[in-house]
């Protein structure tokens, strides 16, 4: 027995130190951590069990005649915050972390226990792609994850953390999973790099540009979140963690609340300008009404017209969502449709209720929106919604116009709770637009048609920029004082905790995509 333990001794020794040691120092000189470090920083302490720890590929007639332990990605279960979670951390130090059969079976291993078990699945990436050596047989495994992929989404949350290189095929599994995190100059992503870039198109770019955290986090719309190194970046996958639940049967964890339910928000009474056509920050009316003022973010780096994020009220997480009068009026477009679809279908897949928050003048008009499908883009946020089963309330803060209004949670498309301030304005368009249209022929024939013009105006404005009329047919449920804003929608989060939905039955819906 003692020289068996010592055989199982060695072996372990090997597997816990796969990569050589130049591979390690060079892993180390690009300020980057090993795997087994990552595993460590992010679990909670002596949390972490391997599974397929001394898994080794049998590819030998590929030309691979180093055989070591791992195969280059270790995988396992631990926990965060004392909950369980499924992490999987590719070894660059092992093969450059490059994808084979072996190192694919263990993800697929991991991901299947994952939707039994019912638990997150957390992906370490930093890799460089599918194992050369072993073909086509790398190139199936892959599909393998894409599918089980596809299998957990909507029912296990599924977190891509990119750490170093994520190129080719391989940037497809994170691309289906719910969030994506990247790090400033070290990670990077895309199909295919600059070198072919340069070649097929004759385009210079550098890899930074390219496929950099940045350039995904507000051009592609690519990577959810972006941290500095990597120790911050997982803390924040840890924060985010804290407002998931496990699986797409439980309710997001709710925590001691230690802001006041029924504190007043007084300073939301004088936060919108005195005239409609100035901005004003969305973010700072969210943070005075969640708890504490904390509010995380989601994509704060592009599509900034509309503001995403999570929070809690009453200790409990919510999903937030909210026009921004500070980039382009809040006008919707293309990018924030899609951005506010994505966030509402994640809330509505894991349990979160939605807060929504409008000052919406309408859809960004021009050519290149129209040639780039805002109809069918914009159509996809109001599928979303109309989709969405979880408790929803909205506030209306200020505009409300024509389509754009409908789409942001109206209650005619399933809002549960429809609040509005006395400053809402609710109408098909702005008073100038609508004068034009209504009363063209009037003013051409008008003495004085600047002066006749702004009467109309202020008819118009007196007629339709309050939110009574919409009040009076109850397509709003109240119109509130700003102050009373978190009251209502803590009282309306209690109200609603035990709502039930059913969509009818069907194998799916047909989302504009």
């Amino acid at each position: 027995m003692h020289e068996k333990l010592e055989d199982l001794r060695q072996r372990r020794d090997e597997a816990y130190h796969a990569g050589s040691p130049r591979a390690v120092e060079r892993q180390h000189e690009k300020g980057k951590m090993l795997a087994r470090e990552r595993i460590e920083y992010f679990c909670d302490p002596g949390s972490f069990q391997e599974l397929d720890l001394l898994a080794r590929h049998r590819a030998h007639t590929a030309g691979l005649d180093e055989r070591p332990y791992t195969d280059g990605v270790i995988t396992g279960w631990g926990t965060v915050d004392g909950r369980k979670v499924f992490v999987y951390a590719q070894d660059f130090t092992v093969f450059g972390g490059a994808l084979g059969e072996v190192f694919a079976e263990k993800i697929h291993k991991l991901m299947d226990l994952a939707l039994k078990v019912g638990a997150p699945v957390v992906g370490l990436n930093d890799g460089a792609g599918a194992r050369i050596q072993e073909g086509v047989v790398s190139l199936a495994s892959y599909g393998g994850i894409f599918y089980r992929n596809v299998l957990s989404s909507g029912v296990v949350p599924q977190i891509s953390v990119i750490l170093g290189p994520c190129a080719g095929g391989a940037v497809y599994s994170p691309a289906m999973t719910d969030f994506i995190f990247m790090v400033r100059e070290s990670s990077h992503m895309f199909i295919t790099g600059p070198d072919v870039v340069k070649t097929v198109t004759g385009e210079e770019v550098t890899l930074e540009q390219l496929g950099g955290a940045m350039s995904h986090a507000s051009k592609s719309g690519v990577a959810t979140f972006v941290a500095d190194d990597e120790k911050a970046c997982l803390d924040d996958v840890r924060y985010l963690m804290s407002f998931l639940p496990s699986n797409n049967l439980e309710e997001p964890p709710s925590v001691e609340p230690t802001d006041d339910p029924e504190r007043l928000c007084e300073a939301l009474r004088d936060i919108l300008p005195a005239s409609p056509n100035q901005p004003y920050d969305m973010k700072k009316v969210i943070a005075e009404v969640v708890d504490d003022g904390e509010f995380f973010e989601y994509f704060p780096h592009w599509a900034k017209n509309i503001v995403c994020g999570f929070a809690r009220i009453n200790g409990k997480a919510v999903g937030v969502v909210g026009n921004q009068p500070m980039m382009f009026a809040g006008v919707l477009d293309i990018d924030s449709a899609e951005k506010g679809a994505r966030f509402v279908r994640t809330c509505d897949a894991f349990n979160i209720p939605l807060i929504t928050f409008v000052d919406v003048p309408g859809f960004l008009p021009g050519v290149d929106q129209e040639y780039g499908g805002i109809i069918r883009h914009g159509a996809k946020l109001l599928y979303a919604y109309c989709e969405a089963t979880v408790p929803r309330i909205q506030i209306i803060t200020r505009k409300a116009y024509g389509g754009a209004y409908v789409v942001m949670d109206s209650k005619s498309i399933g809002s549960d709770l429809a609040y509005a301030w006395p400053t809402a304005e609710l109408a098909v368009m702005g008073p100038q637009g609508a004068v034009e249209i209504v009363y063209r022929r009037e003013l051409q024939q008008a003495a004085d048609p600047v002066a006749r013009r702004n009467e109309l105006v202020e008819e118009y404005t007196a007629k339709y920029a309050n939110p009574y009329a919409a009040a009076e047919r109850g397509y709003i449920d109240d119109v509130i004082d700003p102050a009373e804003t978190r009251q209502k929608i803590v009282a309306g989060l209690a109200l609603l905790a035990t709502k039930r939905e059913e969509l009818p039955r069907r194998k799916h819906g047909n989302m504009p995509l």
